[in-house]
C-alpha cells in the first residue's frame, strides 16, 4: 500500500485490520494544522460476481448514512470525505484518541 492516499492522506501506521477492510492513522497533509484522521479502506467481497456499479452504490449508500450519523450524534465520528481510488474503496472519519473496543475488553478480535 502507497504511504499517501489520493494524494491527501499520509499514512502513519495501521489501527486495524478484518474481513471488511482495514484502517490506518493518517494525516490530512492538505489541512494547514496537519490534523489526523481514520482512513478506512474497505474490502468489496465479489463471490456472486456482482457488478462494480452495484457495490458503488452500495459503498455510497453506506457514505451518506455514515455522514448523517456523524452529524447528529457527538459519540459517532464525523464523516469528512468517501472516494474511490484504483478500485479501492475508503472512508475519511474523524480520528478520536483512546481506547479501541478490544483494548477495553469489549469485543475478542482473536476469534
Amino acid at each position: 500500500m502507497t504511504n499517501i492516499i489520493v494524494g491527501r492522506y499520509e499514512v502513519i501506521k495501521s489501527i486495524g485490520s478484518g474481513g471488511f477492510g482495514e484502517t490506518f492513522l493518517a494525516k490530512d497533509t492538505q489541512m494547514p494544522s496537519g490534523k489526523q484522521v481514520v482512513v478506512k479502506r474497505l474490502k468489496p467481497v465479489n463471490e456472486n460476481n456482482i457488478s462494480m456499479t452495484l457495490i458503488q452504490g452500495l459503498f455510497e449508500k453506506e457514505a451518506k448514512v455514515l455522514e448523517e450519523l456523524g452529524q447528529n450524534s457527538s459519540q459517532i465520528p464525523s464523516l469528512y470525505a468517501y472516494f474511490v481510488e484504483d478500485d479501492q474503496f475508503y472512508l475519511v472519519q474523524e480520528y478520536i484518541e483512546g481506547k479501541n473496543l478490544a483494548e477495553l475488553g469489549v469485543i475478542n478480535c482473536s476469534q
